[in-house]
């Protein structure tokens, strides 16, 4: 199984919402319930959600979760 995060986009083309993306991939050879476990796991612990998923020929998957980004602005001066 191979994760890849996806950087967000930034500046001025940017939009409103942002969010960023964990593409699972999942070789046929791998059992389902692995798969399915890692996915719950990263739902859960991780507070992604699920925006995708894909079935391509010969049993490999694909998973696309999505998570929102806050931006988080300070609201205190400290020296």
């Amino acid at each position: 199984m191979r994760e890849i995060l996806k950087p967000l986009r930034t500046g001025a083309g940017a939009p409103k919402r942002q969010y960023e993306y964990l593409i699972l991939s999942v070789r046929a050879e791998e059992p389902l319930p692995v798969a399915y476990q890692r996915l719950r796991e990263h739902t859960e612990y991780g507070k992604w959600e699920l925006e995708r998923s894909r079935l391509y020929m010969g049993g490999s998957r694909q998973y696309w979760l999505r998570r929102k980004v806050f931006l988080v602005q300070r609201t205190m001066d400290v020296f």
